[in-house]
């Protein structure tokens, strides 16, 4: 068995691999934590919550908003667009409707499920 270091985005592992090649698991826990995500933000210009919600459909950063409170917007329509792993990802209405809030602000790191607007 040989054991090596390994960095991956910037977390070192300490692994050790078998002689036919197969890997074991990491002989420890990463020797240094990711950065912890930061929780939403307060909702941003936000008038009255409404009775259909938008959340996010995986982890990322909001890149950009696309509309505003009180625009409205058809089934499909982007409200937001999310960073993710270097891709831009669209978060369409879900309904016809129009933008009751905003809950999130550009560059807010938000988790999967997480409530990103509303539409009334």
């Amino acid at each position: 068995m040989k054991n090596y270091t390994i960095t991956v985005n910037g977390n070192v592992y300490d692994v050790t691999v078998e002689e036919n090649g197969s890997v074991a698991a990491p002989a420890a826990a990463p020797r240094r934590a990711a950065a912890p995500v930061a929780a939403p933000a307060a909702p941003a210009a936000s008038v009255g919550a409404g009775s259909i919600k938008i959340e996010a459909g995986a982890a990322g950063k909001v890149f950009k908003l696309e509309k505003n409170v009180g625009d409205k917007v058809t089934k499909g329509d982007a409200v937001l667009i999310l960073e993710a792993m270097k891709m831009e990802i669209p978060v369409v209405a879900p309904a016809d409707g129009t933008v009751a809030s905003i809950n999130v602000a550009v560059g807010d790191t938000v988790e999967a499920g997480a409530l990103l607007a509303t539409l009334n």
